[in-house]
């Protein structure tokens, strides 16, 4: 489910469109759309993390959701570049809405630093996120996982 189509259309504070694709800035949380077959480079992705610090300040503190609405590649090595450039997110949450989207997420989970959990649904993973302001809540679902 896209978030224009969802419950959540008129809840995001912001809303940025870059060549990739499409991100919604709420309180606590982004979520990202990417554009259908695209090749999505998180250490290159500089207008996306422009637009987030501006929205959210220099000390992010929040969690990245990616709603896999369409199918595109990410190079999960690519998670290296994102943290070399010393950007932090709290969590990530990967919405796979097909086996190959749940596969990806596997091997990602290999390159990232952040607590990272798959979810089938939009709603699973805005509540998971949502969770950030008791972080030991969410520590205690990420356990879960691994």
């Amino acid at each position: 489910m896209r978030v224009e189509e969802s419950k959540y259309r008129n809840l995001y504070t912001k809303k940025g469109t870059v060549e990739s694709g499409v991100f919604y800035f709420f309180e606590k949380f982004v979520i990202a759309e990417i554009s259908e077959r695209s090749t999505f480079q998180l250490g290159n992705s500089q207008r996306g993390n422009a637009i987030a610090y501006e929205h959210y300040g220099q000390d992010i503190r929040v969690a990245y959701i990616s709603n896999r609405v369409n199918s595109y590649s990410v190079n999960a090595q690519d998670w290296l570049n994102f943290y070399k450039e010393r950007h932090h997110l709290e969590a990530i949450a990967i919405v796979a809405y097909d086996k190959m989207g749940i596969m990806n997420v596997v091997l990602e989970k290999i390159f990232t630093q952040t607590r990272l959990r798959k979810f089938k649904n939009l709603d699973e993973a805005i509540a998971w996120v949502s969770l950030l302001k008791d972080s030991s809540e969410v520590e205690k679902t990420s356990q879960k996982d691994r």
